[in-house]
């Protein structure tokens, strides 16, 4: 099975006060980081930005699609970056912009327990991760729909396709303390990060 990656940065940073993909972090800006470290294990990758937006210098091989229209949410972009990798990939690990301590294996292993299912998503308490999860391409269909009807919460996609509920339990292993959930959605949140890759 070929996968391939898509990276979410068009969201609009509201909490942060300032565009998360151009963040430096451990000596390189946040999106490049996050397309370098899902690369080691997906290919090719593909980001998808808002309509308008400036994108940081990226590898010559990592395609820049554009949402249709802003403020649509998640299955927006997974819609442009599933479209983008027809024909290149079975199936897409879909990632925010603004996860640094990404683990390549923690991919692997949503890869890997995705099985026959269409989505494998990773749910920790109540809260299903759908910006850490591997999608098949043929969902782009229902992911059309649902956004044709409004629908625009991930969960209706989890709803309407089979979907495989993977628990921290299943990834501790590859990813002790879930650090590929962690993203970075306030100042506060970030400066704690910039303090824990310093002294890692």
């Amino acid at each position: 099975m070929r996968v391939g990656g898509i990276v979410l940065c068009g969201g609009q940073s509201k909490r942060m006060g300032q565009p998360k993909a151009w963040l430096p972090f451990a000596g390189e800006i946040m999106l490049p980081r996050v397309v370098r470290l899902l690369s080691e294990a997906v290919s090719p990758v593909v980001v998808v930005a808002a309509p308008e937006q400036d994108v940081p210098p990226l590898p010559v091989e990592v395609e820049v699609v554009r949402d249709e229209e802003k403020g649509r949410g998640p299955l927006q972009g997974l819609a442009a970056g599933l479209r983008a990798l027809e024909g290149r990939a079975d199936a897409a690990y879909l990632s925010s912009c603004d996860v640094p301590f990404l683990r390549p294996a923690f991919v692997r292993r949503l890869i890997e327990l995705l099985g026959e299912h269409a989505i494998c998503v990773p749910q920790v308490g109540d809260f299903h991760h759908p910006l850490a999860a591997v999608y098949r391409l043929g969902v782009a269909d229902t992911v059309d729909q649902l956004l044709a009807e409004n629908r625009l919460r991930p969960f209706f996609l989890f709803e309407a396709v089979p979907t495989r509920i993977v628990t921290g339990e299943e990834l501790t292993d590859v990813d002790a303390g879930l650090y590929t959930l962690r993203n970075l959605n306030t100042p506060e949140e970030y400066e704690a990060a910039l303090r824990e890759a310093g002294s890692s």
